[in-house]
C-alpha cells in the first residue's frame, strides 16, 4: 500500500496499449468475442450510463479488458440495431462466463450487465474490498492511487453518454476505467488475505452475483419521493405534485430524456406549497410562470401539460385526495420507538452502540457489518427464544451474510439475554 503524498503522482492520461476502435458492428463483435475465447484470466467490466441525461438507466458503454486480449469498448446501442431496444450479449457472457469479473462498485453497473443478458459466476468488487478492509476513500480514483500510484482523471464521469458519436477523449477515459482493474484487484485481494477477511469477501461477492438477477421490486407512490413536499402541507397540494410529477414522468418517458432537464423537482414543490390550509385553492397560471423552474425552455414547450394536471386537480373532490402521509407497513425509524414500542427503544440503545463499536474494532463501515434494515427489524421484534442460532436464521432472512451473522448475533444475545 501507498501511503506516501498523492499529490505528485504521475498522470494516467491515456492507455497503455492506445484507445480501442469501438465494437459497434457484428463483425467487430465476433472477432472481439474470438479474441477473448483465444485469452485466459479474470475479466474488468465497467459500464457508462446517462441517467443525468436520459429517463432509461440503460448502459450506453460497456468497457472490459482481459489479458492477452486487451481492451475493448462496446456499443450496445449501434449492436442493438433499430428496431430493438436493448442489445443481447449472452455469447460474450458465454466465453467470459467461468471467469472471474472485476468490477468496480459492482451493485451499479450488473443490473445494466444482466439487463444486456450478462450474469457473472465469479466476482471481485474492488469498491466493497476497500469498504471490508476499511479505507476511508473508495473511489476508484482514490482507491488506483493508493494501489497503483497513479493519478486518474474523472473529468469525464458525468458526461452525456447517449452521444453519438462519442468524443475521442471520453473513449481514453473509458478505456482507463478498466486499464488497472487487475492490478487493483491483485493489491486488495493481497489485504484482505492478510486481515483475515478474504472469507468475508467470497461470501459478499458471491452474494452480488444472486442479487444482481433478483426482480426489482417497483415502489409505490414513487412521486412522493420529489424533493421539497415536506414544506407541501394540504393534501390538494400533494394531489398537484402527483399530477405534475406524472405528467413530467409521461413526457420524460416518451421523449426519453432526464425528468429533471424536463421540470426540476423544486419546482413542482415550490408551485404545490402556494396551496395552504388557509386558502386551498389550485394556483393559477400567472403563479406558475412565476416560478423559476417553470420559466426554462424545457418546461415552457409543456406548458399545456401542466395546465392539464392542475385543472385535474382543482375538479378532484376532497375524499380522492391523497393523504398528507402514509404508512409504509414496516416498523417505524427508531426515533418513534421510545414512545412505540419502549421495550424496543430500550434494545436499541443497548445493541445499537455496541454494533458500532465492533464494526470500528473490525476496521468496518457500520453498514456493512449490518445492514441498517436488518438491524432495525432485529431490535423491534427479536425471536424467540433468544439464542445465537435464532438470531442467525433472523439475520439471515433479513440477508445477512454467514460472517455477519457470526459477529452480530453473539453479541446481540449477550447484551439482551
Amino acid at each position: 500500500m501507498i501511503d506516501d503524498d498523492q499529490s505528485d503522482l504521475p498522470i494516467l492520461s491515456s492507455p497503455a496499449e492506445g484507445v480501442p476502435d469501438v465494437v459497434a458492428t457484428p463483425v467487430d463483435y465476433r472477432a472481439m468475442l474470438s479474441a477473448l475465447a483465444d485469452a485466459d484470466g479474470p475479466v474488468a467490466l465497467d459500464v457508462e450510463r446517462a441517467q443525468s441525461y436520459r429517463y432509461s438507466g440503460k448502459a450506453y458503454l460497456v468497457q472490459l479488458r482481459r489479458p492477452g486480449a486487451g481492451s475493448f469498448l462496446i456499443d450496445p446501442i449501434l449492436l442493438a440495431g433499430e428496431h430493438d431496444e436493448i442489445a443481447d450479449f449472452s455469447d460474450l457472457a458465454e466465453v467470459i462466463g467461468s471467469a472471474e469479473w472485476i468490477l468496480h462498485a459492482a451493485s451499479q453497473d450488473l443490473p445494466n450487465l444482466v439487463q444486456l443478458g450478462m450474469r457473472p459466476k465469479l466476482l471481485f468488487d474492488t469498491e466493497l474490498a476497500g469498504r471490508l478492509l476499511g479505507l476511508p476513500k473508495v473511489s476508484l480514483g482514490a482507491m488506483v492511487e493508493q494501489y497503483c500510484g497513479v493519478h486518474l482523471l474523472k473529468e469525464h464521469s458525468a458526461v452525456d453518454w447517449s452521444t453519438r458519436p462519442l468524443p475521442a477523449d471520453w473513449l481514453s477515459y473509458a478505456t482507463l476505467d478498466v486499464e488497472l482493474l487487475h492490478e487493483l484487484r491483485d493489491a486488495l485481494a493481497a489485504e484482505l488475505e492478510a486481515a483475515g477477511k478474504q472469507e468475508w469477501a467470497r461470501q459478499e461477492f458471491e452474494w452480488l452475483c444472486e442479487w444482481a438477477v433478483r426482480p426489482v421490486e417497483e415502489r409505490a407512490d414513487r412521486w412522493r419521493r420529489t424533493s421539497g413536499t415536506h414544506a407541501v402541507h394540504h393534501p390538494r397540494g400533494l394531489a398537484l405534485v402527483r399530477e405534475l410529477w406524472q405528467a413530467r414522468d409521461k413526457i420524460a418517458h416518451d421523449t426519453d430524456r432526464a425528468p429533471g432537464k424536463i421540470l426540476p423537482d423544486a419546482a413542482i414543490s415550490e408551485l404545490a406549497a402556494l396551496i395552504t390550509r388557509q386558502s386551498p385553492s389550485v394556483p393559477t397560471a400567472r403563479e406558475l410562470r412565476g416560478i423559476d423552474g417553470f420559466k426554462r425552455r424545457n418546461a415552457r414547450q409543456y406548458l399545456n401539460a401542466w395546465l392539464d394536471a392542475m385543472g385535474r386537480v382543482a375538479e378532484l373532490p376532497g375524499n380522492q385526495l391523497p393523504p398528507l402521509r402514509v404508512h409504509s407497513g414496516g416498523i417505524p425509524t427508531p426515533r418513534a420507538w421510545e414512545r412505540a414500542n419502549p421495550d424496543a427503544w430500550a434494545r436499541w440503545n443497548s445493541v445499537r452502540p455496541a454494533v458500532i463499536k465492533l464494526a470500528e474494532e473490525n476496521s468496518l463501515p457500520v453498514e456493512n457489518l449490518l445492514a441498517p434494515e436488518a438491524l432495525r427489524q432485529l431490535l423491534w421484534q427479536p425471536p424467540k427464544p433468544l439464542t445465537v442460532e435464532s438470531v442467525s436464521q433472523m439475520l439471515a432472512s433479513l440477508n445477512a451474510r454467514v460472517w455477519q451473522q457470526e459477529l452480530v448475533a453473539p453479541l446481540v444475545v449477550e447484551l439482551l439475554s
